[in-house]
């Protein structure tokens, strides 16, 4: 599925809010998030209802297209199986689409990193399969890391160079912004695992987010089949903004780091770097998702807002 991730007007999309004013239709939603396809004798089984409340809900969450229905082959005949359409459910008061329109986005491959020092463990893999040796830092420098879709390493960073296109056209941005779903990096994978990981724009430190763990309790929504159940599944969503009065992670200001402190005004381009500091107080280490891994689907995106 293409997208994952619902913003919900509440005005003009009345019917998605009432379908969620509901405990079960709720219980059933996490329940198909955390299990993927179910049919309703199944739902019925784990949320302990009756299959005719469960028919009956399940009709609501299909018509207001917050679940998808699909029928298929049974040991006999044919079932019908309903699984989640979307993995957060944002309620936007503001007009996102007009905040949206006056952005200028930049998509980054992850693999398209223009520097690298990072220590192993370490690796990167393609949707495809794994690239180079893993542990093996000099890997870093394959030129295959462009098709990556996951790279992780414990300390160290990666650095990436997006184009300053407002300054090209001689406009100045209200805001910078980096969206990359991040996690920690442990062998294996742990729910509580904590890992300081650091992002700086131009040689500006913006800062630290603390991750809570490596998730690996159910596969990524992208994540490919080959890939082993005990390694990395997928991250959280981060959001770093810099603005004209400060610097945001996800809507919380973190430090008081603003545009004119990085030189927005100064470069043709702007310096990315990302990773895990050697005296980081967590040095729990990093895994970066991009296109077919982990929960979102998307490389490093780069917003510039005017």
């Amino acid at each position: 599925m293409a997208n994952k991730f619902l913003v919900v007007d509440p005005i003009d999309q009345l019917e998605i809010i009432k379908a969620l004013a509901s405990e079960v239709r709720v219980r059933i939603l996490r329940l198909l998030e955390a299990r993927g396809p179910l049919n309703v004798n199944e739902i019925s089984d784990e949320l302990k209802l009756p299959q005719s409340t469960i028919s009956s809900n399940l009709q609501i969450l299909e018509k207001s297209s917050l679940i998808i229905t699909k029928i298929v082959k049974a040991r006999k005949g044919s079932q019908k199986v309903c699984e989640s359409a979307f993995s957060e459910v944002l309620i936007a008061f503001a007009d996102t689409q007009s905040e949206l329109d006056d952005a200028l986005e930049v998509s980054m491959p992850i693999g398209l990193y223009t520097r690298c020092e990072v220590s192993a463990p370490c690796g990167l893999c393609s949707p495809d399969g794994v690239i180079g040796l893993l542990d093996v830092p000099d890997t870093f420098l394959d030129p295959d890391r462009m098709k990556a879709g996951l790279l992780w390493f414990t300390r160290g960073f990666v650095e990436y160079q997006f184009p300053n296109n407002l300054k090209i056209s001689g406009q100045t941005p209200t805001a910078v912004e980096f969206a990359i779903e991040l996690s920690s990096e442990v062998p294996g994978t742990s729910a509580d695992w904590p890992s300081d990981i650091s992002l700086s724009v131009n040689d500006v430190d913006i800062a630290t987010w603390t991750s809570p763990g490596d998730f690996g309790d159910k596969r990524g929504v992208y994540t490919p089949d080959w890939w082993k159940l005990s390694g990395s599944q997928y991250g959280k969503l981060k959001n770093w903004r810099i603005t004209e009065d400060g610097s945001y992670v996800d809507g919380v200001k973190v430090s008081n780091v603003t545009l004119a402190d990085i030189g927005i005004d100064e470069h043709r381009s702007i310096r990315m770097r990302i990773g895990v500091h050697n005296d980081a107080d967590h040095p729990g280490g990093i895994n970066i998702f991009g296109r077919g891994f982990g929960n979102y689907d998307q490389e490093i995106v780069m917003r510039l807002r005017t």
